[in-house]
Parts: structure tokens; C-alpha cells; sequence
């Protein structure tokens, strides 16, 4: 069986903007992806809320820094057959950096960091596949609309940048908004079918890049 890394934020973690929860195990998109392969592989959902592509983030409970966390998941996960990234979502926040430009210099690090890693005992490197998260919307939401203050027009730039960036660095490549849309509750976040819709879109993708 082939084993997938799955290292995102709070759209991989299955955040539900409807409940301020976490959406049903079913509904996550992690979950939905392994469904659609037809248990042909392990899908392992390392998603954090407030997860940065390399960017340090205090206010969180945990580590936030993509960059400084992945190799030890890639350590405790191998052999890995696949690593698909999903982040970029709250490198747009202007107390961490606002720009789409440095969430595509973020994920390019990672790609790099996995490319790089010490793929020992036999373990051999891992294909990556680059997901753009779906642009924000306007919210209502006072706490969500302030946080990510003027990043609307900066999200719509992820896809394009993102799939340049797989292009240049030989990776595979899916834009989320193809098949999602963040939700109005605040403008960040996905609703159970936009959630289950990712992880269905992927699985064509996905069998693809691991032979199946």
C-alpha cells in the first residue's frame, strides 16, 4: 500500500467555520481522498490550525512553522510515497507576512526541505503535489475580516503563483478552487462539500503520481 503525507492547516485539520469545530471525520478532505483510492493507500493527515509555510507565529499553542516541523514529520512518517502540501492561507496575514509572494517562497522551501531530507533505511524520495488553497471571500465575520485585513486580492494570486512554482520545480499541481470556495461565515474556510469536493478532485491526481 502506498502511503501519502497530507501537511496542511486548518483546511487539512478540517476546521467547520459553520460550528467553530471540527468538521466529521467523513468530511474532511483527507478522509475523502483515501476513500476515492479505494484503500490502495494510507492517507496521514498532519493538518494544524494557523500552520505557515515558514513563518513564525506566536499566538498559536503549538509550533506553527511548517518549515521547522516538516522534517520531523517526514522522519516519523517514512517511507513516504507522496507528500501533497496544502498551505499558504495564513501567510497572508499581515502580522505574519500579507504577501502571496512570500506563501509561494514558503511552500518552495518545503519542497525543498522534503527533496533535501535524509531518506534513509531504504526509503526513497517522495513525490510532492502542491495544492493552492481557494481564495478568501468578503465575511462579516469581524474577528476573520481583521485578522486577514486586505489578503483578498492576494489569495487570488496563490493558484497562478503556485502553479508556476510546481512547474519550475517538476511537482505536481492542483488548484483547490477549481472545486472549492471558502465560505461567507468568514471568508477563510471550507464547508463540508467544498472540504469533501477537494479530496475527491485530488484522487485522479493522486493515482496518477503513485502509479496506481
Amino acid at each position: 500500500m502506498k502511503t501519502v503525507l497530507a501537511f496542511g492547516d486548518s483546511l487539512t485539520w478540517g476546521y467547520n467555520p459553520e460550528t467553530l469545530t471540527r468538521h466529521a471525520r467523513g468530511d474532511r478532505w483527507t478522509v475523502a481522498l483515501a476513500e476515492a483510492l479505494g484503500g490502495r493507500a494510507e492517507v496521514i493527515a498532519e493538518g494544524l490550525n494557523g500552520r505557515t509555510t515558514a513563518f513564525d507565529d506566536h499566538l498559536g499553542e503549538a509550533d506553527r512553522n511548517g518549515a521547522r516541523v516538516l522534517p520531523t514529520l517526514l522522519t516519523s512518517h517514512k517511507p513516504l510515497d507522496l507528500v501533497i502540501i496544502l498551505l499558504g492561507t495564513n501567510d497572508l496575514k499581515p502580522a505574519v507576512h500579507g504577501r502571496a509572494i512570500a506563501a509561494k517562497q514558503g511552500v518552495e522551501k518545503l519542497v525543498r526541505i522534503v527533496r533535501h531530507h535524509e531518506w534513509t533505511l531504504g526509503c526513497e524520495m517522495p513525490d510532492v503535489l502542491i495544492v493552492a488553497p481557494p481564495p478568501f471571500c468578503e465575511s462579516a465575520d469581524p474577528d476573520f475580516a481583521a485578522v486577514f485585513d486586505r489578503s483578498i486580492d492576494e489569495s487570488h494570486m496563490l493558484g497562478s503563483m503556485y502553479a508556476d512554482l510546481a512547474d519550475e520545480l517538476e511537482c505536481g499541481f492542483f488548484d483547490a478552487a477549481t472545486v472549492a470556495k471558502t465560505s461567507p461565515l468568514d471568508g477563510i474556510h471550507l464547508d463540508a462539500d467544498s472540504t469533501k469536493a477537494i479530496g475527491k478532485a485530488l484522487a485522479p491526481v493522486v493515482s496518477l503520481m503513485l502509479g496506481l
